[in-house]
C-alpha cells in the first residue's frame, strides 16, 4: 500500500497500464517509483490526455509516455487506444526509435481525423539508469538533481546526453523527432505534464506558464524517502492555489517518476 492509502500497481514483465480516465494513483516500475494525477475536463469521464507505462518481458526496461490528444470523449479514447497497440507492440524494444515512426505514421493516417497533438515517450533501463526520451513537440519534462537538489529542463540539448552502446541516438529517420539519452541517477525526480497545467490562470488572467511551473516546483520541499505520490499531492494543491476561483480550462495531468 502507498503512504495514500492505495494498492500501488506495480507493474511486473510485459505488462501495461494507463488510459485517459480520472486518475490520482502511485505506481511502481523496476528501478523506478511513481505517481499519476489525470483530471479530464468539465465532467467528462474520459479526456485527452492519455498516459501509459509498461514494463518488457524480461523486467529491465519500462517505458513511460504522455500524450496530449485534440479532443475529448471517444475520439480521445479512440486515440487512447491507438497509442495502447502501438506501445504493447514496442514493448520489448529498447531502442524507441521504430516505436516514434509508428506513432508518426499511425496518427497521420487516421481516418476519423483525429490529432495527435503532443507527446513525450520514455525508456528507462534498471540495469544501468540510462534514460532514453523522446519529445513529439511535448512541453519539456522537469527534471530534479538529487544530489544538487536543483530542478531544468531535460531537452534534447542537454549537456548531460550521453552515448548508448548499439542505438542510433539523434534525429529518428522519417520523422522530426530526436532519440537522446541521459542518466538518471538515484532519488533523481522527472515530472511529465501537459499543456493543461502551464496554460492554467489565476483569478486575474495571468497564465502560470513554464516558468511558473519551474518556480511552483522550486517552492516545494523534495524528501527521496517519501513516495513521489506526497510531492505530487504537494503540487496539485500548489496549483489550486494558484488557480483560485478560476475555472480549469483543459484536461490536465501529472506524471511523477523516481529511480528508487
Amino acid at each position: 500500500m502507498g503512504q495514500s492509502g492505495q494498492a500501488v500497481p506495480r507493474l511486473a514483465c510485459f505488462e501495461l497500464w494507463g488510459g485517459n480516465s480520472l486518475v490520482a494513483h502511485p505506481i511502481e516500475l523496476p528501478g523506478l517509483l511513481g505517481w499519476v494525477s489525470s483530471t479530464p475536463f468539465g465532467e467528462a469521464a474520459s479526456g485527452g490526455d492519455v498516459h501509459y507505462l509498461s514494463v518488457c518481458s524480461r523486467g529491465e526496461t519500462s517505458r513511460i509516455a504522455l500524450a496530449d490528444v485534440a479532443g475529448h470523449g471517444e475520439s480521445a479514447s479512440a486515440v487512447a487506444d491507438r497509442l495502447r497497440q502501438v506501445l504493447r507492440h514496442h514493448t520489448d524494444n529498447w531502442d524507441q526509435s521504430a516505436l516514434m515512426r509508428e506513432l508518426n505514421e499511425a496518427f497521420q493516417q487516421d481516418a476519423q481525423g483525429v490529432e495527435l497533438a503532443t507527446a513525450v515517450v520514455l525508456g528507462f533501463y534498471c540495469g544501468t539508469g540510462e534514460l532514453l526520451f523522446t519529445n513529439a513537440g511535448h512541453p519539456p519534462v522537469l527534471w530534479r538533481h538529487a544530489q544538487s537538489g536543483l530542478w531544468e529542463w531535460l531537452e534534447e540539448r542537454t549537456p548531460y546526453a550521453k552515448d548508448v552502446e548499439g542505438l542510433p541516438l539523434g534525429l529518428i529517420i522519417g520523422t522530426d523527432y530526436t532519440q537522446t539519452a541521459v542518466e538518471l541517477k538515484r532519488d533523481d525526480l522527472l515530472l511529465l505534464y501537459t499543456d493543461g497545467i502551464t496554460e492554467s490562470r489565476n483569478p486575474n488572467g495571468d497564465e502560470l506558464g513554464l516558468e511558473g511551473l519551474l518556480e511552483l516546483v522550486r517552492s516545494l520541499p523534495v524528501d527521496p524517502k517519501q513516495e513521489p505520490a506526497v510531492f505530487g499531492s504537494d503540487l496539485v494543491e500548489k496549483l489550486r492555489q494558484f488557480r483560485g476561483s478560476a475555472p480549469r480550462r483543459d484536461d490536465e495531468t501529472f506524471m511523477l517518476i523516481q529511480r528508487s
